[in-house]
């Protein structure tokens, strides 16, 4: 018998990177934290589709402070109609900073979906990135991948969860996918937004949830 939550469902793992853990450049609110719950969760083989997304910047991208003059890290500007938020530098590709966390075994991943490398387009979503030249946001062509493999419900975790996740889930909704974020395994970059995503979310009817009621699913031989 399948020990998969469902044959219809992916899990979606959000920027697990060095950069953004505690001493990282950008680092989320105990962002450390979540590394072995979700090490668990992806050797427990809950799940049939995997997705790992990986911030993957190149150096002297828009999203950084660096690149606006006098401009200081969490400044907002308007960018393309929007506001911009500017970050400290972060993840620069083929950076260590920017691999996908080395205590996690990523082996069982199916794809690893690397976004933000256009250095004129900011990238939080892994189903979008976020409003460009155009005035649109470009997908990442996510969507199309899990639908191709007849997927309709996610389960997002990873960070950050008031920046990425959030935007993450926000799309998935929007895009008609049935949507968890496992709040457990999520930190946000200051827990003083906590109040706000939590109530975006439900507000959307995501489901927020405990990663720990999925093992109740499985025979505890399975996650060890």
């Amino acid at each position: 018998m399948s020990q998969f939550i469902s044959e219809h469902a992916a899990l979606i793992v959000i920027d697990v990177q060095p950069d953004f853990m505690p001493g990282g450049p950008l680092a989320c609110h105990d962002g450390d934290a979540i590394v072995p719950g979700i090490g668990k969760l992806l050797k427990a083989g809950l799940f049939r589709h995997i997705v790992a997304t990986q911030d993957w910047h190149p150096r002297g991208h828009v999203s950084f402070a660096t690149s606006h003059g006098q401009r200081q890290p969490f400044d907002r500007i308007p960018l393309y109609g929007h506001a911009q938020t500017l970050w400290p530098t972060h993840c620069l590709q083929g950076t260590p900073g920017a691999e996908l966390h080395p205590a996690i075994d990523w082996s069982s991943v199916d794809l690893i979906l690397r976004k933000g490398n256009d250095p004129r387009v900011d990238s939080y979503s892994g189903f979008r990135e976020n409003h460009g030249p155009a005035g649109v946001r470009p997908s990442t062509g996510l969507a199309g991948w899990l639908r191709d493999r007849n997927i309709f419900e996610v389960y997002v975790c990873g960070l950050a969860r008031d920046v990425c996740v959030l935007w993450t889930a926000q799309d998935a909704v929007d895009l008609g996918f049935k949507t968890h974020v496992m709040w457990d395994l999520t930190r946000p970059v200051t827990t003083e937004t906590d109040i706000a995503t939590r109530a975006r979310m439900d507000r959307l009817e995501v489901d927020v949830m405990d990663s720990r009621t999925l093992f109740d699913r499985i025979p505890m031989s399975a996650v060890g």
